[in-house]
């Protein structure tokens, strides 16, 4: 409970997992439940990559434009979900920075689907609904999941192949 006069600090929640997991779902749900922006990394590639933006890193270029957006909006004293699949530490520790530096508390939500069966479906289901432009099939999301590096530190996890809604447990988390 806030006092009169006491001002909260915003809060930075970043949901990671592979691509297919249902972050963006959970965290637009999050987003519309708590009225906060959420600031994806993934529409932001797109756009880079339809403006013909290369880069030598692929994706570095988007990860900075949302962590500089999800600054200013703490900065301000907004609120932000940020929606990324968050595959190494030195993504992970830029939100970090990024809630050190704003006096944010930060709350991480990683994201899986324990059914192999289930996520593979959502990502060919993504691929017809979305185009290929940008999003990754199911041996792009094969190759990240062996990239993806362990997630150390406090965090919520959620498997979304678990039956039932995952939102009040995550709202729980986030109050």
């Amino acid at each position: 409970m806030t006092r009169p006069g006491e001002q909260t600090r915003p809060l930075l929640v970043v949901f990671a997992g592979l691509p297919g997991v249902g972050k963006s779902t959970l965290a637009r749900q999050v987003g519309s439940a708590l009225r906060m922006p959420v600031l994806a990394v993934d529409p932001v590639d797109r756009e880079l990559w339809r403006h013909e933006v290369t880069e030598t890193r692929p994706g570095h270029a988007a990860y900075g434009i949302v962590a500089a957006q999800a600054e200013m909006q703490l900065g301000m004293g907004v609120p932000v979900v940020v929606d990324a699949v968050n595959p190494v530490a030195a993504t992970r520790r830029l939100w970090q920075e990024i809630a050190d530096r704003t006096g944010a508390p930060l709350r991480v939500v990683e994201v899986w689907c324990g059914d192999e069966t289930e996520h593979r479906r959502r990502v060919e289901r993504r691929l017809v609904e979305e185009g290929t432009a940008g999003t990754p099939d199911w041996a792009q999301v094969l190759g990240r999941r062996a990239e993806y590096e362990p997630y150390t530190g406090p965090r919520l996890i959620v498997d979304t192949a678990v039956p039932g809604n995952p939102l009040p447990g995550l709202l729980a988390y986030l109050s």
